[in-house]
């Protein structure tokens, strides 16, 4: 597993946990560090996570043999 791999991982893991708040308690923690939902700081957090989750999806496809060769 790579290092952007890892950091992918994390932050899909963050963006999980945020969206956790907001369904159980309505608190959206994103929204709550960058001063509301609609600030450009909030938006660029939303942006990186998604594109987090997008570069995560490539993980489900990888052959064993793929992520063996990048170790």
């Amino acid at each position: 597993m790579t290092v952007i791999d890892r950091i992918a991982l994390i932050l899909v893991v963050v963006g999980a946990l945020n969206w956790g708040a907001i369904g159980l308690f309505s608190f959206d923690a994103v929204a709550w560090i960058s001063g509301g939902a609609g600030t450009l700081l909030a938006r660029i957090i939303y942006t990186v996570v998604a594109l987090a989750g997008i570069w995560c999806i490539s993980l489900i496809f990888r052959s064993e043999d793929a992520i063996e060769e990048m170790q």
